[in-house]
């Protein structure tokens, strides 16, 4: 996570010292698709003891891993200031068992995490235009690997989303994406056939830098 918001930083002032020199760009409207190739770190953000099944306490809190991966953001603009926004990508995560000695892998499973949002950009036709946004999105679990003789099943769902980001135009239909996500999103952990349990909270920061075109 710091190492993605140094680089998004960094971008961000090599962009706005290019937009400086830059005579002209191409600003968002109505009928505008906004297509941005990102960098995305998914961190979740997740409070989640694993229970017995009668739901004692174990001692034990389920950890779930970082991933940095590409991601794509498409936006339909429906007028100038409002647009249909949908991030697509797919991360790996390890779950961990953790307690008071060294953490236990459970379990690794790719998530395909869509998010559709309705955005509101204030300053359509400037050159460095933030925005913000609202939204659902669905998280599917697929190709899990249970690890050192667990086996654990997660329930896929729907969840919601809080979104802020900015372009920072350069020239001509190109611009530069800075995008951070909420998502909560909350699932059922089964363990060793329901011997142990937990409702994991994994409400995971969705944080991009990228490169973007208009068409």
């Amino acid at each position: 996570m710091k190492t993605l918001f140094a680089a998004a930083a960094a971008v961000a002032l090599i962009a706005g010292a290019g937009a400086a020199s830059a005579q002209d760009f191409q600003p968002k409207e109505k009928g505008t698709l906004m297509v941005n190739f990102r960098a995305t770190t998914v961190a979740p953000d997740e409070t989640a003891p694993i229970l017995t099944a009668a739901g004692a306490a174990t001692g034990l809190n389920a950890g779930v891993s970082d991933d940095t991966i590409p991601s794509l953001g498409i936006a339909y603009f429906i007028t100038d200031k409002l647009a249909i926004d949908v991030t697509l990508g797919t991360s790996k995560h390890e779950i961990d068992a953790v307690g008071a000695g060294p953490a236990t892998r459970v379990h690794e499973t790719w998530v395909l995490p869509p998010v559709v949002a309705l955005q509101y950009h204030p300053l359509p036709a400037a050159r460095v235009s933030p925005y913000v946004g609202a939204g659902i999105n669905y998280m599917m679990f697929f190709n899990g690997s249970d690890k050192n003789g667990f086996t654990v099943d997660l329930d896929d769902g729907f969840g919601f989303a809080l979104q802020a980001g900015v372009d920072i135009a350069v020239k001509g239909p190109w611009s530069v994406n800075l995008d951070a996500k909420k998502v909560f999103f909350e699932t059922d952990a089964s363990i060793n056939g329901g011997a142990l349990k937990s409702k994991v909270e994994l409400d995971p920061w969705v944080v991009s830098v990228g490169l973007g075109r208009k068409f």
